[in-house]
This record gives structure tokens, sequence and C-alpha cells, in this order.
């Protein structure tokens, strides 16, 4: 059981543990661009699908993708790449039947992550990507256009009796190093934070040992303004995609060179920027994982590699823990596409269009269901050898 002194986080023999891996994007909440697909909710997508092929297909699809995306092996790998931790991004839809009901096979998945985490000596971090009624309006959150969480007393009910449920099941669990409470929250200051003081109480009552991290507002960006609720074992997760146009390639062209992106953003500035961060941090005896940051991978094209070799440089420097957004995806042009890329092209990729992505999977599902779930394995995927050289800076 991990646990934090001093603003460390360390081990049960009081040895500092630095955590350093992968999110497991796409496969517990699945995101439309990792596959290659147009950005919108789960929610929409799965609706679609039942539509076309009804109830039974669409199970047998969802069995089938988490069976295979996502394995062992993939936990395996991992250690044996010299990363120790894993950030587990689930939808509440796979854990809620319905409001307080929640299901088994669901939460076999948590069940089976742990186990493999355990045999390979490596850490979970449980995150709450998707709420009842979504905690901001992107597809990331599944939603279909409001962050409907924080105006329903019914949804944050929801979401703390959520935490509790799994606080319960996993509250000895020792290979899970904590609970990230909820992704990218988009409300008020006050909101958030009373919020906060809410759900950690109420999973202290149950469980008092696990780390809870906490995001701030303003896509888990706004620290200056995150309260430290009054607990043991409290940490703050930062995202760090800055500047999101060059890091997501949304320009193209745009150049990392000298420290600097064209349009003038400088690490440097950056850097000030996690010092404040890492003087919270102190301050308030609360360690920092950067929970996400990524690049949409052009080789060294542009600087992207450097760029990336200058962040995790500063993490190191300031001891920030770090979780590497994503594991894998399929290849695409923008977004950050994981440390192992799917290249090909069959037509349930079709990145010709006009339709592609999932957009494609209820029309080639019976046709194509076998290769599709073989091009889904990590063995179908290649590895980003500069990602990795660059993840490994020193």
């Amino acid at each position: 059981m991990l646990s934090i002194k001093n603003s460390k986080i360390v081990n049960k023999s009081g040895k500092q543990v630095l955590l350093k891996g992968f999110n497991l994007g796409g496969w517990l909440m699945m995101e439309g661009y990792i596959l290659h697909s147009p950005n919108i909710a789960e929610q929409i997508f799965k609706e679609n699908f039942k539509k076309t092929l009804g109830i039974a297909a669409l199970k047998d699809f969802e069995n089938r993708f988490r069976s295979s995306f996502i394995t062992e092996s993939d936990f395996k790998n991992i250690a044996s790449l010299g990363f120790n931790c894993v950030r587990l991004p689930f939808n509440h839809r796979l854990i809620e039947n319905k409001p307080y009901s929640y299901s088994k096979k669901g939460l076999a998945y948590f069940k089976k992550a742990v186990s493999w985490a355990k045999r390979n000596k490596i850490w979970v971090i449980l995150d709450l990507h998707a709420t009842a009624g979504s905690q901001n309006s992107d597809w990331h959150s599944d939603s279909k256009g409001g962050a409907f969480l924080w105006r329903s007393k019914a949804n944050i009910k929801r979401t703390i009796e959520l935490w509790r449920y799994l606080a319960n099941i996993f509250k000895d669990e020792g290979s899970i190093a904590g609970y990230d409470i909820v992704n990218e929250p988009i409300t008020d200051n006050c909101t958030l934070n009373n919020f906060y003081k809410e759900i950690t109480g109420e999973i202290r009552k149950i469980d008092k040992n696990h780390i809870l991290f906490l995001e701030p507002g303003n896509w888990s960006q706004d620290l200056k303004n995150l309260k430290r609720p009054k607990h043991d074992n409290i940490a703050f997760s930062i995202h760090a995609y800055q500047p999101i146009d060059f890091a997501f390639n949304l320009v193209p062209g745009m150049q990392y060179s000298s420290g600097r992106v064209s349009d003038g953003w400088r690490m440097t500035d950056y850097k000030r920027c996690l010092k404040d961060y890492s003087g919270i941090s102190k301050d308030l005896g609360a360690p920092i994982l950067v929970g996400e940051f990524g690049v949409n991978s052009r080789e060294n094209f542009f600087g992207v590699m450097d760029y990336l070799k200058g962040l995790v440089s500063i993490f190191n420097e300031l001891d920030f823990h770090r979780t590497y957004w994503t594991y894998k995806a399929i290849k695409n042009s923008v977004l950050p596409d994981g440390l192992y890329h799917y290249y090909q092209n069959p037509p349930w990729v079709n990145r010709s269009g006009p339709f592609y992505g999932w957009d494609n999977y209820a029309s080639l599902w019976k046709q194509y269901k076998h290769k599709m779930v073989n091009s889904w394995q990590t063995s179908s995927f290649g590895l980003d050898k500069k990602v990795l050289k660059a993840l490994k800076t020193k």
C-alpha cells in the first residue's frame, strides 16, 4: 500500500516511489479518435450500433473489444519496459447498471486489471473519466454536450456512492496506488472544492489508506485555486498538454526549437509554472501526478520528441509522477496517439473516408468481426521507439 509522507509517495518500507507509466486510454472508456473515429460520446456510438444490429450484437462487440484491446500481456510489457504504473480511465456506465445498482461484469474488468498489476509488480490508478451527467462537456466524459454532473444533486450523490462502492471493494488492495476522483472537471472553484471535501470525507469513512488524486478545474490546470481536504494521503493531478496546438498537431507545421514553439510559447515559462505547482505541493504536503501528457507523434519532425524530452526532464527535476496519454491508438494526424500505433488501413479504419473508424463498425461487424478483434490486439501495433526513448529521459 502506497502512502504519502513529507510530500512524497512512499511504499510500506518508507522508500520513495516515483510513479511512471501509461494511461490505458480507450479500453474501459472508449474514445473515438483512439480507434480513428469521430469524437462523439461513447454512448452515442453504442446507441447507433444497437439501432443497426441490436443489443445482442452490441454486447458481443463490447465483450470482444474489452477482451482484446488490453490484456495481461500489456501489463507485463509495461513492466518490462521499465514502468511501474497504469492509470485506468473508466466510464461510470461500465460499473453502473442504473443509479445505485452496480455491474459485477464491469467490476470484473477492474479485478482483472488489479490481478494483472499485482502479478507484474506495478500499480493501478483508477480514474473516473466519465461521471453520471458528465463532469465536462466533451466527448471524453461521454457527454452529449453539457457538464450536467454539477447541475444535479442526484448525479453528485451517484458519483459519491460509486466511489464508496469501489472503495469498499478495494480498500485493502495494495496494488492500487489510489483513486483519481474525477477527470478534467469543468465547474467553478467553489463547487469543485465543496465536491472534493464531501467525496473525500465519504471515501475516508470506508478507505483510510489509498491515495486520493484530485484534479483542479480548467482542464486540470488551475491548481492555485484547489483546496486540500483535511485527510491523509491526498495528492494533486494535473494535465500537461501545453501548447495544445503544437502537442496535438492541431496547427500543422508548428516548430519546437531551442526551447520555443513557433507561436511564441517557451518551455522556460512553462517550467516556472510547474515550479509554482511544485511549491504548492510542498506547502500542502500533496505530491503531484501529471495524470496526462502526450503528443501526436511525428517522429522528430518539427522538434516533437525534443519537446517531449524537455517536459520529462522537468518532471524528473520536480519529482512529478506521470502517466503518458496514451498507451496505444490507431495512428492519426491529430491528438495524442500513444506509445504503440496501428498503421494499417483495413475497411474498419478507412482513413480516406467518407466514413471511417466506428462509423463503419456496425456495417462491417458481421463480415469482419474476427479480423477486427485481431487488429485491436497490441501485437498488431508498432512500438514508437522515439516516444519510448523520450519518456526514459534522465
